[in-house]
Order: C-alpha cells, then sequence, then structure tokens
C-alpha cells in the first residue's frame, strides 16, 4: 500500500514537473510563425526579417505559415486556436486586431481575449501619394482643388477597410474634402494604376517607396508624428497644418491566450535584443519602419488603444463586411 502511495505521489510530482521543465528548455524544437497575409506583403516581409536574427538568438528555426484571406482573419483565427506552449505564434498586424472586429459581423476570434501581446515589432506609416504626372506639388494645391470640386478626385485602396482606405478617411475627415474612393483587389494593383495616373492620390504604406525612387509617384506627406527617415525631405501632416493625422500599419509578435508567461518573457526578451541591433535597424531604416519595442504590457495597451480609436474612423467610413 505505501509503496502504491509512493509511486502515486512520485508520478504527481513529475507530472507537476514537466509544465516547468519544457518552458526552462524552451525552445527545443520549431516554431511555428502564423502570417494571416499572402508572401511578399508588409506583414510577410516584417515576419521574415523579425524570424531570421531571433531564431539564431534562440537556436531553432521559424516555419513561416502564410494562410491568407477576409483582411486577415482566417490566418488570425487559426493562430487562437494554436495549443499556447509557444511553438505556435501570430504576426499580429492592425486590421485583424485592431480594425477588422468593427468592420466585419463576425470574426470567429476575439483580438483581445484570445492573444497574449509579446512585443510591438514595427509600424509603417501611410505616405499621402500621387502620381509623377499629378499637378499636385503639395499638399495645400490638393486640399484647394478638392475643396472646390467636392468628389471629382479619387483615390485608391488595397480595399475597403484597408489601412490606405481608413487613412484617407481621416484626411477627409481633418481636410475637409470630399474625395472617390476607389477599392482595389490589393495593394499592387492600385498602386500600378496609380503609377499610370488612373487615379489621383492613394494614402499608401511604405510599399511606396520603389515607386517614389523611380520617379513613378510623388510623395506630398507622411501621416505619423515625426518624419520617416525614408523620406526625410517630405513634411508630416501635422507640419502641412492638417494635424492629427496618424496611421500606420503596425506589426507585432503575440501568443494563444493562455501561454505561459516565462515564454511571453524570453520571446519579449529576445525579440528586444534583436530590435536593437544595428543590422536590424538598417533592415527595417531600408523598408520605411519606425522600430517599436517594449513589454508585452506596452503592446497590449497600444492594441487596446487602436482598437478604440479605430472603432469611430470605420463607423465615419461606412464600410461593413461579412
Amino acid at each position: 500500500m505505501l509503496r502504491k502511495l509512493h509511486a502515486c505521489l512520485v508520478a504527481l510530482l513529475l507530472a507537476a514537473a514537466l509544465p516547468a521543465l519544457a518552458q526552462d528548455n524552451y525552445p527545443h524544437q520549431p516554431i511555428r510563425l502564423m502570417v494571416p497575409w499572402p508572401p511578399g506583403g508588409g506583414v510577410d516581409t516584417t515576419a521574415r526579417l523579425l524570424t531570421e536574427p531571433l531564431s539564431r538568438r534562440l537556436g531553432q528555426p521559424f516555419v513561416i505559415d502564410n494562410r491568407g484571406g477576409a483582411g486577415g482573419n482566417i490566418g488570425t483565427e487559426l493562430a487562437a486556436h494554436m495549443k499556447p506552449d509557444g511553438y505556435g505564434l501570430l504576426m499580429a498586424s492592425i486590421s485583424p486586431n485592431a480594425i477588422n472586429v468593427h468592420l466585419y459581423s463576425r470574426l470567429g476570434f476575439d483580438p483581445i481575449k484570445d492573444f497574449a501581446p509579446i512585443i510591438y515589432v514595427s509600424s509603417v506609416p501611410n505616405i499621402l501619394v500621387v502620381p509623377a504626372s499629378s499637378p499636385f506639388k503639395t499638399v495645400a494645391d490638393l486640399v484647394e482643388f478638392a475643396r472646390a470640386n467636392p468628389s471629382k478626385l479619387n483615390y485608391a485602396s488595397g480595399g475597403v477597410g484597408s489601412s490606405q482606405h481608413l487613412a484617407a478617411v481621416q484626411f477627409m475627415q481633418v481636410a475637409k474634402v470630399e474625395l472617390t474612393h476607389v477599392p482595389y483587389k490589393g495593394t499592387s494593383p492600385a498602386e500600378a494604376d496609380l503609377a499610370s495616373g488612373h487615379v489621383s492620390l492613394m494614402l499608401d504604406t511604405t510599399t511606396c517607396l520603389p515607386f517614389i525612387a523611380s520617379g513613378k509617384m510623388r510623395a506630398l506627406a507622411v501621416a505619423s508624428k515625426a518624419r520617416n527617415p525614408a523620406l526625410p525631405n517630405v513634411p508630416t501632416f501635422d507640419e502641412v497644418g492638417l494635424p492629427g493625422i496618424y496611421a500606420s500599419s503596425w506589426y507585432g509578435l503575440m501568443a494563444p491566450a493562455g501561454t505561459p508567461r516565462p515564454i511571453i518573457d524570453k520571446l519579449n526578451a529576445d525579440a528586444n535584443a534583436v530590435l536593437k541591433t544595428p543590422e536590424f535597424q538598417k533592415r527595417m531604416a531600408d523598408f520605411g519602419a519606425e522600430i517599436g519595442g517594449g513589454t508585452p504590457e506596452d503592446f497590449g495597451n497600444f492594441i487596446v488603444s487602436e482598437t478604440k480609436r479605430y472603432d469611430g474612423i470605420v463607423k465615419a467610413s461606412g464600410a461593413k463586411l461579412e
């Protein structure tokens, strides 16, 4: 009887110790990173720039799992149901993790409750761009014409409810202008038509930088509080007299809710270390990104504030998706 009792106690102690041992040895196998967007976009690019040096620090590779669709909702819902053991993570972004809760009638996940924030990685500001052939050399030129000719100018976006669409809504509210929305099925075709002069303007992300560098587009303003290092000669909206237009596509690392705190803390510490390296900072600067960092709580508070902020912006846009 005593022998059986002893064996039971040993088994219970081992069972209790196993989670702690697993956390102490973390990671001991490859880590799956869900990227809820197709390859080549801003979220995917940031994920790959981050995980390359992060995998060296952790001693394990990252497996990028691209699951695009429904504005990032499909892959994000899959991530919400991954096992909370640190071997399934999410590359979070502004649409599925702050905007879509106001845009879609059903998500299939709670962007706040279903995830544990790890770290705010970076953001890329929206940039007001026009074709190189445009007569508008400044924001003032554009606004003056738009006020005198309501709805005559049209603007491109990557789709209804996209970051470009909602950035343009902010611009119209502050500038007191009316523009006509031309939504495309993705950023690339929108940029192609803008560069060709088929649309008047766009509040694009930094994927437009090659078009600006090649002279196919002209940047008039950036929607951030400070000038972007990739465009040091382009003013902010604050500087041109249209204050408060802040629109950025941001990216961060998250885990399913319930992931042990020691694993969250380890990933946060190693990711913070990567963000501070000159190599990473140089690569992100070339991408036009502003680097984040900080604690999991910092990122969590930021997501809550962004979710609240976009409630009014989405309502003003009139956009609604199923």
